[in-house]
């Protein structure tokens, strides 16, 4: 028994030891998160906040032009990450980042911006937030030493437990509503306008979003505010950090690129105000209404997947199935991996009896989020259908243990876990 308990004792040490990283000091850091696991849960949580962001803007231009610009700062950053930048079609006026690398920035913020050292200000600030580890600062108070111990497996989420992902779906969901504290904001502050200015742009391009954003407090806060705290002090604070930088030469203010991009955006803005009229007359359940706007929505711009995948949906409850795969296949065309959009593919095919492709999209969806349920009792509902009844009742029970239980799936899959059970 003595020697169990050594070993434990030392596997831990070995463990600890082991998870020390390098922070923007370069100095080494005591932490239960190594930047490894930290950017595995990066890459494990990046598809559930697309799809929450209403998935990816579908202009290549505009996601190329995004992503240089952020791995241009990234450069100059001290963690040497897989940084990646996003735009995703929210109208939502919002940017945020996740551990170990993946910067997401709304279609709604990017509209409100003017100019490029604007946008390098804003990606420039999440990145402070990746350098200075906050998300890991937060996720160590959060998690569970028996989950830490088991993050290394995150390259195999389907092999975890469905109590290890149903934690890490709560710690997904802790995430996007996480307040950072004043004095991380003054330190992603700090180093967002230190490697803007070090990337050669105007640090003065972070103070007009703030001042933008303050503007708009008084009349419609933006998303951004709720999780980033701006009270008038760190606005004054960062003008007097910024009256302490010496800067020589020309820095860039804007570039025509930024206008270029921005315009491209601009062009889709009336197909997504229609989208909005639509997903309004959607929740009040005046289907045909909604329908016809999410039509207006594809009219003027085609590849406006949201009104493809309301337009499957509505078909699939009228039962035009056909109609509702045709609208799900052009959805998918242009955002493969979107979870929303493989999770209708899934239900359509299923419902159209195609059991083999149904099960792909499932297959996508788990490995997209594999901390939802409903991709497993679906699964479970393609295998009792094939007659695999131990296969089908394992998928059940990740179901069930996933949940969330408020789906109107899964009072059914409970039932069938139990008539399978028997």
């Amino acid at each position: 028994m003595k020697t169990i308990k050594l070993l434990i004792f030392w596997f831990l040490i070995f463990f600890f030891i082991s998870s020390c990283t390098t922070s923007n000091s370069n100095k080494p850091v005591f932490t239960l998160i190594s930047e490894e696991r930290e950017v595995e849960l990066g890459k494990l949580y990046i598809p559930s906040y697309i799809d929450k962001f209403e998935g990816l803007y579908p202009e290549k231009e505009v996601q190329k032009y995004v992503n240089y610009l952020g791995l241009k700062i990234a450069k100059i950053t001290e963690r040497k990450v897989p940084y990646k930048f996003y735009v995703v079609n929210s109208g939502i006026v919002n940017a945020f980042a996740l551990p170990g690398g993946p910067v997401v920035i709304t279609r709604g913020l990017f509209l409100q911006l003017d100019n490029e050292s604007q946008l390098a200000g804003v990606l420039a600030h999440e990145l402070g937030h990746i350098n200075a580890r906050h998300h890991v600062k937060f996720l160590e108070k959060q998690l569970a030493l028996s989950i830490l111990l088991q993050i290394g497996s995150l390259l195999v989420p389907q092999d975890l437990t469905g109590e290890i992902l149903l934690q890490l779906g709560q710690i997904s969901a802790s995430l996007l509503t996480l307040k950072f504290s004043r004095d991380q904001e003054r330190e992603a502050d700090r180093y967002g306008f230190l490697y803007a200015f070090k990337a050669g742009y105007s640090p003065q391009g972070m103070i007009e979003v703030f001042e933008k954003f303050k503007k708009m407090e008084k009349k419609r806060p933006p998303e951004w505010l709720s999780t980033h705290p701006l009270p008038e002090s760190r606005i004054k604070e960062t003008k007097r950090y910024i009256a302490t930088f010496k800067p020589t030469g020309i820095l860039i203010k804007d570039t025509q690129k930024f206008h270029t991009v921005k315009n491209l955006i601009l062009k889709t803005e009336e197909s997504y105000n229609y989208v909005e009229k639509g997903k309004k007359a959607y929740k009040e359940r005046n289907l045909n209404e909604a329908k016809n706007y999410f039509k207006k929505a594809l009219k003027l711009y085609p590849q406006n997947t949201i009104a493809l995948i309301y337009l499957a949906e509505i078909e699939m409850k009228e039962n035009n199935l056909t109609t509702a795969k045709n609208y799900i296949n052009s959805a998918i065309k242009y955002d493969p991996d979107f979870f929303t959009a493989n999770i209708l593919a899934g239900i359509i095919n299923f419902k159209l009896k195609n059991f083999g492709t149904s099960l792909k999209f499932f297959e996508k969806a788990k490995s997209l989020i594999p901390f939802n349920g409903i991709s497993y009792y679906y699964t479970g509902r393609i295998y009792e259908e094939k007659r695999s009844l131990n296969l089908a009742f394992k998928n059940y029970e990740k179901a069930l243990e996933l949940g969330p239980k408020n789906e109107t799936w899964y009072k059914d899959c409970y039932y069938r876990y139990n008539k399978l059970k028997i």
